[in-house]
């Protein structure tokens, strides 16, 4: 890595702590970290462009639409102000704000173009973070911060096929596993991110088993 990739990645980690330095935990520094080195160890060895993937796993939720009313434009111009700010290449741009756009699983439902490998690396280190362990704590983590129960008996899990069904839901957080997280598994992209989500997902349904005997059901 040259130093003006350095420098570069540096600037941007810092931009990003200071942006999300009062997130909620689900979606805070310690995620995108978590989500960048993913997608460094699944970007190993492979011929692609890891600056597009760096900047891309840095900046992918600096604004996530959840927190701001659901805009989704929000985090695409923030992170192109910086990037031109920055005097990163324009090809560059373009491809770090089409991940940020299009890789979360809620535009999975209407995302018809053909996705580059970075795409995938990126959107695999996201999912990731999405499901086992963390997985979980994120999602009750939001649950919380939006209020709503962590389970309801008499609320079924939902199928959705649309992006606005999947961001209108309130849904409780024991349903969401059955709405994202466990489907996430065999969305994966890459062999290696297929490979870390198996032990993952088990943990989940390890999880739910606990759950629903302590429930009493």
């Amino acid at each position: 890595m040259t130093d003006l990739h350095n420098t570069l990645i540096n600037n941007t980690i810092a931009f990003v702590k200071e942006n999300l330095h009062d997130a909620e935990p689900g979606h805070d520094w310690f995620h995108i970290e978590r989500v960048y080195r993913n997608a460094k160890l699944l970007a190993q060895d492979l011929s692609i462009n890891m600056l597009v993937i760096e900047l891309a796993a840095l900046l992918h939720d600096i604004a996530d639409a959840k927190f701001h009313n659901g805009d989704e434009t929000i985090g695409p111009k923030l992170a192109n102000d910086f990037l031109t700010l920055q005097s990163v290449d324009k090809d560059v741009i373009v491809e770090v704000l089409n991940i940020i756009k299009s890789m979360s699983f809620k535009n999975s439902f209407s995302f018809n173009q053909k996705a580059s490998l970075e795409f995938q690396i990126v959107q695999d280190a996201d999912r990731l973070d999405a499901i086992g362990a963390i997985g979980i704590a994120r999602a009750f983590s939001y649950g919380g911060h939006k209020g709503r129960p962590f389970y309801n008996p008499e609320i079924k899990p939902e199928n959705f096929t649309e992006t606005a069904q999947y961001k209108n839901s309130k849904s409780p957080t024991i349903n969401h596993f059955y709405e994202k997280l466990l489907l996430l598994k065999d969305k994966m992209n890459t062999p290696k991110a297929k490979e870390l989500a198996e032990k993952r997902h088990q943990f989940m349904l390890s999880y739910l088993d606990n759950f629903y005997e302590e429930w009493g059901e």
